[in-house]
């Protein structure tokens, strides 16, 4: 028996996977349109507890009504013809001290294609989230607060248009503005198995 409701996640994430496997083995023996099945599972992509796992039925990402870090409103909504990363973290997440170096380091070093959109969860207060990305060397990353409650709602979470099953967490926005999948924990997207899924959804699936 699972010891945690975390537990279950990766368990339940690690099935989804075998399964999408076994899926893709078998598609692979058959002819024809059977074969197209397989297209829709990513590369495995994991961190130490979760790996990357796939959101159905897909749902298209709104105009998010946020705020920047000079306490403008602001309306971001993903790029067409590009992945796009939204990475959702808060101030008290010990996690989000490795993560968002790693976003960080992910949009200076410029995959094609990919933007990075970091939003905080708990940070309406700008002057604290800036000294927060300050205090990690990483003051100059694309992030957000979201006092509205646009991507996530404290409030309401089942309401919220990302979900938050753990944190941080990060979901992967198709080339046509749909949400594809998430990975929680640090998750490193420039390692061979970050890029072959960023990838994968630039090349493919999505479209």
């Amino acid at each position: 028996m699972l010891e945690s409701f975390d537990e279950f996640k990766v368990e339940h994430a690690r099935r989804l996977f075998v399964f999408g496997s076994w899926s893709f083995a078998l598609a692979l023996m058959l002819p024809g349109n059977a074969r197209s099945t397989a297209s829709r599972w990513p590369p495995v992509f994991e961190t130490a507890r979760s790996q990357f796992t796939i959101v159905e039925p897909r749902e298209k990402v709104p105009p998010l009504r946020l705020k920047d870090l000079d306490n403008r409103e602001v309306v971001i909504k993903p790029k067409l013809g590009r992945v796009t990363l939204v990475n959702l973290w808060a101030t008290w997440c010990a996690a989000c001290r490795i993560d968002l170096p790693l976003m960080g380091k992910l949009e200076r070093g410029g995959v094609a294609g990919l933007d990075v959109i970091a939003i905080c969860t708990d940070g309406n207060d700008v002057n604290k989230v800036k000294n927060y990305l300050q205090d990690i060397g990483e003051p100059n990353l694309n992030c957000f607060t979201d006092p509205y409650g646009s991507a996530t709602d404290v409030r309401d979470p089942s309401a919220s248009k990302f979900k938050v099953y753990g944190m941080p967490i990060t979901y992967l926005i198709g080339k046509t503005g749909y949400i594809e999948g998430f990975i929680t924990g640090a998750a490193d997207w420039l390692s061979p198995a970050g890029i072959r899924t960023v990838r994968f959804y630039q090349d493919g699936p999505g479209n």
